[in-house]
C-alpha cells in the first residue's frame, strides 16, 4: 500500500535542507529556534480533560482504522480494488493524527508548548501529505464506484489489481512532491519575532509569522491548493452525477436502494471530509466566533479520521462481517494476500 521509501527518503532530504537553509539565511539576524504551539486552552483545569479527550480519541483512531487495515487484508472477500483504497484511506488516517496529536499530548502532560524549528517544519510536511492524499484517494474511491455501477460488466477488466496499486503509489508520490515543494519554498523564509502558532504547525500560520515576502509562497500555496481540492472534487462529483442517472434508470426500488448502499459509507465521508475543509481553509479566521477556527481544525486532523471507521464499519454489512471474523481469530495471518495476484 504504502512505499514506505518515500517517507525515509524525504525526512532524510527534508533535515538535510533544513540544516543546510538554516546556515544560509541566518546570517546576521536574529531568527526563531522553534514556535509555542497555543493549544486549545490555557487553564489548567481544562488540560486534563483535554489530554483524556484527546488520548481517547487517538486510541480510538489509531485502532478503529488498524482493525479496518486488519479486516481488509485477512478476509479474502475483502481484497477488491474499493478495499484496497479504503486500506490505504485508514493507513493515511493513521498517519495523519500521529502527526499532530502525540507532541499536543506530550506538551499537555510536560505543561511546556514549545516545538522545535525542525520537527514543525517535519509536522507540517505530513499534514500536507496526508491532507493531499486524503483527497486523492476520495476521488479514486469515487471512480471505483462509478465503474462498479456504471459499467459492471467491465469492472475487473477496468480495476484491475496492477492498476489499483500503480494509483496508490501515484498519488502517494504526488501527495510527497506537493508537501516537499510547499517545504522548500518555506525554508528560506525568516521568522524574526513572533513565534506563536494557533494548534498546529501547519503552512498557513506559519506564512503568516514569517518576517520575509511570502507572496510567491501563496501563489504556490492557492494554486496547489485548488488544484489538489478541485481535481478530485470534479470526479467525485462527475462520478456521483453519472450514478445517480444510473441508479434512477433501474426499475425495482430493491435495486435502486442496493445500488445507492454501496455508495453511502464514501459519501459520507467525503461531506465529512470536505465540510470540514471549506469550514477550516475556505471561510477566514475573522468569521469565526473566539476559538471556533480551533474547534474546525481540531474537526478536520482528529474527529473526522476517528469517524471513518465507525462510519465503513456501521454502513457496511461485509465490513461488519469482517471485522466480527477479525475479533474472532487468535492468530493474525500476514496481511494483504492478493498482492501475490500481481506476479506475472
Amino acid at each position: 500500500m504504502l512505499p514506505h521509501w518515500l517517507f525515509f527518503g524525504s525526512v532524510k532530504t527534508l533535515c538535510s535542507f533544513l540544516q543546510i537553509s538554516r546556515n544560509m539565511h541566518q546570517g546576521n539576524r536574529t531568527t526563531v529556534s522553534g514556535f509555542l504551539l497555543l493549544g486549545l486552552s490555557n487553564q489548567a483545569e481544562q488540560q486534563k480533560v483535554l489530554f483524556v479527550l484527546f488520548l481517547g480519541m487517538y486510541l480510538v483512531t489509531v485502532v478503529g482504522n488498524g482493525l479496518i487495515i486488519l479486516a481488509i487484508g485477512l478476509d479474502s472477500y475483502l481484497h477488491t480494488p474499493m478495499y484496497f483504497f479504503l486500506a490505504n484511506l485508514s493507513l493515511a488516517d493513521i498517519s495523519s493524527v500521529s502527526t499532530s496529536v502525540p507532541k499536543m499530548l506530550m506538551n499537555i502532560q510536560t505543561k511546556t508548548q514549545s516545538i522545535s524549528y525542525e520537527n514543525c517544519i517535519t509536522q507540517m510536511y505530513f499534514s500536507i501529505v496526508f491532507v493531499v492524499i486524503d483527497n486523492f484517494l476520495l476521488g479514486v474511491m469515487a471512480y471505483d464506484r462509478f465503474v462498479a455501477i456504471c459499467h459492471p460488466l467491465n469492472y475487473m477488466t477496468i480495476m484491475q489489481p496492477r492498476l489499483c496499486v500503480s494509483l496508490a503509489v501515484i498519488l502517494w508520490v504526488l501527495s510527497n512532491a506537493v508537501a516537499l515543494i510547499h517545504t522548500l519554498l518555506l525554508l528560506p523564509l525568516l521568522f524574526c519575532d513572533s513565534n506563536t502558532l494557533p494548534h498546529f504547525c501547519d503552512l498557513a500560520p506559519l506564512l503568516k509569522l514569517s518576517c520575509s515576502d511570502t507572496r510567491i509562497n501563496e501563489l504556490v500555496l492557492f494554486i496547489s491548493g485548488l488544484s489538489v481540492v478541485t481535481f478530485p472534487f470534479a470526479l467525485i462529483l462527475f462520478s456521483y452525477i453519472c450514478i445517480v442517472r444510473a441508479v434512477l434508470r433501474i426499475s425495482s426500488t430493491e435495486g435502486k436502494w442496493k445500488a445507492f448502499s454501496t455508495c453511502g459509507s464514501h459519501l459520507t465521508v467525503v461531506l465529512l471530509f470536505y465540510g470540514t475543509i471549506v469550514g477550516v481553509y475556505f471561510f477566514p479566521s475573522t468569521t469565526h466566533p473566539d476559538g471556533g477556527d480551533k474547534i474546525g481544525a481540531v474537526l478536520f486532523t482528529v474527529v473526522t479520521p476517528m469517524m471513518n471507521p465507525f462510519i465503513y464499519s456501521l454502513r457496511n454489512k461485509d465490513m461488519k462481517g469482517a471485522l466480527r471474523k477479525l475479533l474472532s481469530r487468535k492468530i493474525f495471518l500476514p496481511l494483504m494476500p492478493w498482492a501475490s495476484d500481481l506476479s506475472p
